[in-house]
């Protein structure tokens, strides 16, 4: 029997939806028939299964798995965990590919789906050609067994490998997400004092919610670690494979300038290599990377874009500012909030500095956080190529890799689809703040002759 997805659900680096209107078990199931129908006509025989722990994962994931199994296809169901530990999984057992059944840091009453394919990210039109399958019914059928794999201990281990970090006090914020039980079970191994927040899985996020890239969802964290004179702290996403940190004072690293933390730990041991980043991340980035001696690579956004950059320019290391971090100079080159913490603790000592100073030495720089902006979803990539083409015909300088960065006299913004959320995203990074406000107001000068009244805050 053939089955349509909802349009909106085949994204370009995962699948995401509502519970209900556009994502349901009937969705699951003939995502498992199309995968594994792909699996098998690549001369594959088994997928790791994982899911995390929003209210709706349960349900899609036994779908899943049957959908599979139905194909031909067997299951090896790692369980409740976190994103990165079902791509250990993939790496390290014997298997073709993997799903995690996941909705990230969407809110509650949306879930999804990543996939993996051979050790790299299965995205963009791949994901498109799934749905043609489903939408054919071009299924094989056979019949799959199901094994559950308990990888939590090694993936833990794994995680840990090699540590030669220095012994911290430390804040560990896992807001309820998937990361919650691998925390527990990581500070056991890890020298210094840890103080946990949330690490019991609740698919109603109940304390906030559980993306680190909000400031507000960092007050716990950070009142955490001012109280009790902690050195920093680490939080995460729904499903561990972002990272958030604050440092001693409570100010927090963003994505990007924790990748240039990284970089100065990393180009040590590989000169000149190539590092690379979104369009969202700051021009600092870029800056330090070169002073560094490395390569500074601009991207497009999204994790599966990364990797699969960084695999094609081997590169050991990149990611964005929402705190995707990849590394793939003694690890797997996917992206593992909690291994980002691991190293970040591993870079303070390596550095011989506080994370407190490390964050004091980088540039104070004038600019937005990410911004989301509402709009329906299927206008959103209209409105951007819109945009670019008026751009163009102006003779403005525009990166357009992924949506439009723009440079101008007073620095640059930028404005792009979310592959993930019904919204735009802006941002705007300048010298001064004179310069950031008339940034800010020429992005909202182009959106309304979209159609789009939007004012946009400048305060960080």
């Amino acid at each position: 029997m053939a089955h349509r997805f909802h349009p909106t659900l085949l994204r370009e680096y995962d699948m995401r939806g509502v519970v209900g209107p556009m994502l349901g078990e009937a969705d699951g199931y003939a995502l498992g028939r199309s995968f594994a129908t792909w699996v098998r006509r690549a001369g594959g025989s088994a997928v790791a299964v994982g899911y995390d722990g929003r209210l709706s994962s349960p349900m899609l994931e036994g779908a899943l798995v049957r959908g599979l199994t139905d194909s031909g296809v067997d299951v090896l169901r790692v369980g409740l965990g976190p994103t990165p530990m079902l791509y250990y999984a993939e790496a390290e057992l014997d298997v073709a590919g993997a799903i995690q059944v996941t909705g990230s840091h969407n809110p509650a009453d949306q879930n999804g789906f990543k996939l993996v394919l051979d050790h790299a990210p299965f995205h963009g039109e791949a994901i498109q050609q799934l749905g043609a399958i489903a939408a054919a019914g071009d299924w094989l059928a056979g019949e799959g067994r199901v094994r559950d794999v308990d990888v939590m201990p090694a993936y833990v281990e794994r995680l840990v490998r090699d540590f030669d970090g220095a012994a911290w006090r430390i804040g560990w914020d896992a807001g309820n997400g998937a990361a919650g039980p691998v925390v527990e079970k990581l500070v056991q191994l890890l020298p210094g004092e840890h103080h946990l927040l949330f690490t019991d899985v609740d698919g109603n996020f109940p304390n906030h919610h559980p993306d680190p890239t909000e400031e507000a969802n960092l007050a716990d964290l950070r009142s955490l670690v001012l109280s009790r004179k902690l050195d920093f702290g680490v939080a995460f996403d729904g499903d561990g494979d972002r990272i958030g940190v604050v440092d001693g004072l409570g100010r927090i690293i963003w994505g990007d300038q924790l990748l240039g933390l990284f970089a100065q730990v990393v180009l040590k041991d590989r000169p000149g290599a190539p590092i690379v980043a979104d369009v969202k991340a700051s021009q600092a980035l870029f800056d330090e990377i070169a002073r560094l001696g490395g390569e500074p690579v601009l991207w497009k956004t999204g994790h599966s874009h990364i990797k699969s950059k960084m695999k094609q320019i081997g590169s050991p290391l990149g990611g964005e500012m929402t705190g995707h971090i990849m590394f793939a100079d003694d690890f797997y080159g996917f992206d593992d909030g909690l291994y980002a913490a691991v190293r970040l603790i591993r870079a303070a000592a390596r550095l011989r500095r506080t994370v407190t100073d490390l964050r004091g030495d980088m540039a104070e720089m004038v600019n937005t956080p990410e911004i989301r902006i509402a709009v329906p979803e299927d206008r959103k990539f209209a409105i951007i190529e819109d945009l670019r083409d008026r751009l163009i015909a102006s003779g403005a300088i525009v990166e357009s890799i992924d949506g439009a960065r723009v440079r101008t006299i007073d620095g640059w913004w930028l404005l792009r689809a979310s592959n993930t959320q019904n919204a735009l995203t802006a941002r705007a990074e300048a010298s001064d703040a004179a310069g950031l406000a008339r940034l800010l107001a020429e992005i909202e000068s182009h959106l309304r002759d979209s159609g789009v009244d939007q004012r946009l805050q400048a305060a960080k």
